[in-house]
């Protein structure tokens, strides 16, 4: 099934990694969200559990060894064709991409950290950093719930993240 133009959303996986204060970015090779920064992951594959897909992709484009511990966010990116300038989070044009994305906190196993192909770079980055990295809203929301799972004394207020739509553009 194509990912451009589908005709059934796509179910995809990440993993938000936290390993001595810092959370594992990738910026992304290819589209939706190419040249930006995220949470790394991609499509489950047919027949395969959702934290087992989850484990394969980041084995894929990090090279890094996970233990998926628990499902932190579901949540939908429905991008439409606007035509001129590309694809945006809201308006009423076809749709071009329509996933469904269920992100874990994993632990780090071992490996190396090695980008895939797909990957234009991958790298360790403190929280205090993140805005650096022009994040989407909710790819900011899903590592900062990881931070507060990990360290309840710090945990970031946040509405509950379990099922919710993405509204905002890249970046935001």
């Amino acid at each position: 099934m194509s990912r451009e133009y589908p005709k059934q959303p796509l179910v995809g996986v990440g993993g938000v990694v936290i390993h001595r204060n810092r959370v594992l970015l990738i910026k992304r090779g290819t589209e939706p969200l190419k040249d930006q920064w995220s949470i790394p992951g991609g499509m489950l594959e047919l027949g395969e559990a959702l934290a087992e897909g989850a484990r394969r992709e980041l084995k894929e484009e990090t090279g890094l060894d996970v233990e998926p511990l628990e499902v932190i966010a579901v949540f939908d990116r429905i991008l439409r064709n606007t035509g001129r300038r590309g694809w945006s989070l809201k308006g009423s044009g076809r749709v071009r991409y329509h996933y469904v994305i269920v992100d874990y906190l994993c632990r780090l196993k071992g490996g190396k950290l090695a980008p895939a192909s797909d990957v234009l770079a991958a790298r360790w980055v403190r929280r205090e950093n993140l805005p650096e990295y022009h994040l989407t809203e909710m790819a900011t929301s899903v590592i900062m719930q990881a931070f507060g799972c990990l360290m309840p004394s710090q945990k970031w207020k946040a509405p509950g993240l379990a099922l919710t739509h993405e509204t905002r553009g890249p970046g935001n």
